[in-house]
Formats: C-alpha cells, sequence, structure tokens
C-alpha cells in the first residue's frame, strides 16, 4: 500500500520543517516541503492535523515491559514487550538480559531466536548482554549470586548460540581477564559497554582504547566522579568515539546531569534508553525482578533497602522529560532515534530520510503517542 502522511511537523536531521511524506513498499520515497503536487488515486492519505511526526524511537536497553519480563524463559513476553513498545513510539529494541545463571541465559536466547520474525510491535534487533561480568561493587540490583570474572571460554559458547544476535555487552573492565574481553568483544564487531564497574580513570581509558566504546546507564552503577579520583564518566567525556547511555525520568538523573552530557557529548553522543523493567506500562505494585522482589511507588523501582532497580519510565515519556530538561526537540529526537540506529549501524531506522524505513511516530506537543507505524503499516 502506497501512502501519504499530510500536514506534519516533520522532524529530520536537526531539523523540523512542515511538508508530506511519501511512502512506498514500507520504505519513505520523498519529503516535500512544500506541497503542491497532486496525489495519485492509489495512495492512502493521512492527514498529521499539523503534529509532530519523528522517526521510530530505539531502545538499546529494556529488560520488560507491561507484565513481561524477557528474562521469564517465555516467548509470549519477549513478544509482549514487543507490542507494549510500539505504543510508546519505539520501534526497535535490544532485548536485555540481567545476570544470571548461564542455563537462564541461555533460555532466554533461545526464546528471542523464537520471537524474531512475530513481533507485532517493535522489532528485536538484537541482544544486549548486562552482565554477568560485573563488579559487585557496583552491583545495583543486579544479582550478586551469578556475578562472575569475564570467561572467553563461555562467551564463546554463548557466541555460538547467538551467532550475529548479540549486539552490546556491558561489563566491569577492571575485573581479571575484562581487558582481554574487550579487546575479544571488539574484534567480534559486539558494542563493548561499562557500567556495574569500579573502574578508575585509567582503567577506564585503558578499556577505551582497546574498543569498548559505549556507557550503559551513565553515571549510575559506577565509580562517580570525584576531582581527584575523575573514574569513567570523565573518561569517556573525554573519547570522542565512547557514547553514553541516558536514563531520563528524573530519577536516575537531575536534568542538569542531562544537560551537561548533551552539552559535551552532543545529540549523536547521547542515547535515551528505558532500562525499563515489567512495571513498565502498569504502573505502581510488588514484582520480581533479577531474584529480587522490586517494589515501585510513585512510578520509582527500588529493592526493600533503596537500591534503584530499573525504571518505568517510556521512550516517548523520556524524550518529553530529555526536552522537560532543556534539550531541544529535534536533538532530543536523535537521541532517541537516530543516535542508536548509527551505533547499532542500522542506517535505515532512526531517521526521515529517502530510502529509510518508514519507522514512524506521530506525537503531540506534550510527545504522547497518537500513532506508530513500522515499515509502513501502522499498527499502534
Amino acid at each position: 500500500m502506497k501512502k501519504v502522511i499530510l500536514n506534519a511537523k516533520v522532524i529530520t536531521k536537526n531539523e523540523i520543517i512542515s511538508g508530506a511524506v511519501w511512502i512506498e513498499d514500507g520504505q519513505i520515497q520523498k519529503i516535500d516541503s512544500h506541497m503542491n503536487s497532486e496525489i495519485p488515486e492509489d495512495y492512502q492519505v493521512i492527514d498529521a492535523q499539523g503534529q509532530t511526526l519523528i522517526p521510530g524511537m530505539i531502545d538499546v536497553h529494556i529488560h520488560g515491559a507491561h507484565g513481561a519480563d524477557m528474562m521469564d524463559g517465555t516467548v509470549e513476553s519477549i513478544l509482549e514487550v514487543s507490542k507494549t513498545c510500539a505504543k510508546t513510539g519505539c520501534t526497535s529494541f535490544l532485548v536485555t538480559s540481567v545476570t544470571s545463571s548461564t542455563e537462564d541465559l541461555m533460555d532466554m536466547i533461545q526464546n528471542v531466536k523464537k520471537a524474531i520474525g512475530s513481533e507485532s510491535g517493535a522489532k528485536i534487533e538484537g541482544i544486549h548482554l548486562e552482565g554477568p561480568y560485573l563488579n559487585v561493587k557496583r552491583k545495583g540490583m543486579q544479582n550478586e549470586l551469578y556475578l562472575r570474572h569475564p570467561n572467553i571460554e563461555e562467551m564463546e559458547e554463548v557466541l555460538k548460540e547467538t551467532g550475529s544476535l548479540v549486539k552490546m555487552v556491558t561489563i566491569a573492565p577492571e575485573l581479571p581477564g575484562g581487558m582481554e574481553m574487550v579487546e575479544f568483544l571488539k574484534e567480534r564487531g559486539i558494542i563493548v559497554s561499562i557500567a556495574h564497574s569500579d573502574a578508575t580513570y585509567e582503567e577506564a581509558k585503558e578499556a577505551f582504547s582497546k574498543g569498548a566504546s559505549h556507557v550503559t546507564h551513565c553515571f549510575n552503577g559506577m565509580r562517580p566522579i570525584h576531582h581527584r579520583d575523575p573514574g569513567i564518566v570523565v573518561a569517556a567525556f573525554e573519547e570522542s568515539h565512547v557514547s553514553l547511555q541516558a536514563i531520563v525520568d528524573h530519577i536516575h538523573l537531575h536534568p542538569a546531569i542531562v544537560r551537561l552530557m548533551h552539552r559535551i557529548k552532543g545529540a549523536e553522543g547521547v542515547v535515551l534508553i528505558t532500562d525499563a523493567l515489567q512495571a513498565m506500562y502498569m504502573g505502581d505494585g510488588d514484582y520480581e525482578f533479577g531474584g529480587h522482589q522490586v517494589t515501585v511507588r510513585n512510578g520509582e523501582a527500588r529493592l526493600a533497602d533503596g537500591t534503584l532497580a530499573s525504571s518505568t519510565v517510556t521512550m516517548n515519556e523520556a524524550l518529553r522529560k530529555a526536552v522537560d530538561s532543556g534539550i531541544p526537540l529535534a536533538e532530543a529526537v536523535y537521541m532517541a532515534s537516530t543516535a542508536p540506529a548509527n551505533i547499532l549501524g542500522l542506517q535505515r531506522k532512526g531517521r526521515i530520510s529517502p530510502q529509510a524505513d518508514a519507522d514512524l511516530v506521530l506525537i503531540d506537543s506534550e510527545c504522547n503517542v497518537l500513532w506508530t507505524m513500522i515499515e509502513g503499516q501502522i499498527i499502534h
């Protein structure tokens, strides 16, 4: 079906234009900044009514949504997250693990393989392994029972099972074998990210020199900045090839920190994520996550000792809160869509341009999702 979206405020790159977007066979054909041509009869017309059209958002770090935990051993949970993501304007995502037994991780991998191609919402672009090679000192909500030192033989077994599905691995590079693991993963084209780490500035710089290029939920789960002990974050700020994840829920990061990250790295170097657990799109209550009891009150997910345990923010809420923090809308959209697409090498995702996939989201002035389109089909 051919489609044309009229009367939209279209976000392309770093600007907002008024115009029409033409779609054929699930791809964007052209963007008219001045709509003056006749519409052929075989085109379906979609009137955006002056609302804002953005590229589909991409979540590289999500554990669950709407009661579904993607580590619970079922294909259905992964597919539920796919469907819920689409409701929030997210059109692609990485299935993200938590530290677990090898058996549970392998179960998740098998379920991801079964789920791919059956998504009714956001598309699975691969797997993000958060752990198990993390530092107990900065474990956050990660289950200490399963934390261990980097093991290349074990990782080889995991990669044998996943093929090319693993796109990102979060590790603590200061652990014994950590730097070797960074090099091992980098050689295989996998994004190496640092978090749940007590790495010093010097250790982080070494990891970045060996191939690490990303920081998971920046500022959270890592050695904090001190004027005589700068740590991971300052090391990352200094490296132009290193990008940063941001949980913009006004809980994990103060708005001033969001502005600082944006000011130093630019929109291309900051990636909005949810890091959501199954409470996302559910509300307050008690949940089990990563082997822990988690209580959500007023949208904050915490363990019994007060430790933050993931988030409940959605991608469209993160977008709105980024704008509320002082980030211009077009740049916040870049952080939610184009930056993650570029990091994952998805050249046809996360942008409104000719030959890109028609993964599009119509939002209102409060970043509420009016509809979500994936590959030319409105699915929410």
